[in-house]
C-alpha cells in the first residue's frame, strides 16, 4: 500500500462555493471517487446543447482516428462564457487543484454503439507531453444511458453507471507507477440511448496564463 497523500482529500461531502457534493470512495489507492450532483439537469442540458453543432470526430491524443475511441466530441475555451466559467470554477474546487492548471472542457456524445476502449489518460514517460503530465481526470455524465456506457476500471475491478449530474473522478500523480497503471479505464459501448459526458484533465503544472490556454494534447 503506497503511503503518498491523495490531491483529493477523502470525505463523504464537499462542500464547494455554490453547491455541495456527496461522494462515494470507491477505491484509495488508487483514488477513485463517485461524486452526486456536480452539475445540475439545467446545466447538464445547456453543456449539450452548447456542445451538439460543435462536435467533431474524435482523436486518439496523437491527433489519429482510431476506432479505439468511436465518439464525437469539442472543446470549450477557457471560459468562453458564464456557464463555462461558473462550472470550470466548480469542477477546479472540488478538483482541489488551481483553474490554470485546468485543460479546456470537453464534451463527448456516443451514440449506440461507440466506446473508448480502455486507456489512461496520463502521457507516457519519454513523451513530450509527459513534461507536463496530467494528474487527474474528472467525468461527469450529462445524461441518463438506457442501457450501457458504463465507465470500467478493469484491474481495479470497477464499473460506474452514467447517471445525470454525477461524476466519477480519479488520480494517476503517484510516484509510483504501479499504481497509475492501475487507472486502465473504458467507456464500454452504448447498447441502448445515447451518451453524453464533460471531462476535465489537471495537469501537473500550469497551462493557462493571460487568458490563453494550448491546444489540449
Amino acid at each position: 500500500m503506497s503511503d503518498e497523500i491523495s490531491i483529493l482529500p477523502i470525505q463523504s461531502f464537499y462542500s464547494l462555493n455554490d453547491c455541495v457534493v456527496a461522494a462515494e470512495l470507491l477505491n484509495k489507492v488508487p483514488l477513485v471517487m463517485r461524486f452526486e450532483p456536480v452539475l445540475s439537469d439545467d446545466e447538464c442540458q445547456q453543456l449539450i446543447e452548447a456542445a451538439a453543432s460543435r462536435l467533431k470526430e474524435s482523436r486518439l491524443v496523437n491527433k489519429v482516428v482510431s476506432q479505439i475511441r468511436s465518439s464525437r466530441g469539442m472543446f470549450f475555451e477557457e471560459e468562453e462564457n458564464p456557464l463555462i466559467r461558473r462550472i470550470e470554477r466548480r469542477i477546479s474546487e472540488l478538483m482541489n487543484v488551481p483553474i490554470e492548471h485546468a485543460e479546456g472542457l470537453q464534451v463527448l456524445h456516443y451514440a449506440p454503439g461507440q466506446e473508448y476502449k480502455a486507456h489512461h489518460d496520463f502521457f507516457r514517460p519519454n513523451t513530450p507531453s509527459a513534461k507536463n503530465n496530467r494528474i487527474s481526470t474528472l467525468v461527469i455524465y450529462l445524461n441518463d444511458v438506457e442501457e450501457g456506457g458504463e465507465t470500467v476500471f478493469p484491474l481495479l475491478q470497477l464499473s460506474v453507471k452514467p447517471k445525470r449530474g454525477s461524476a466519477v473522478y480519479f488520480e494517476y500523480f503517484y510516484r509510483d507507477q504501479a499504481l497509475n497503471d492501475l487507472t486502465l479505464h473504458s467507456s464500454v459501448p452504448v447498447v441502448r440511448g445515447e451518451k453524453w459526458v464533460a471531462t476535465q484533465w489537471m495537469r501537473r503544472q500550469r497551462v493557462r496564463s493571460l487568458g490563453l490556454i494550448p491546444n489540449p494534447a
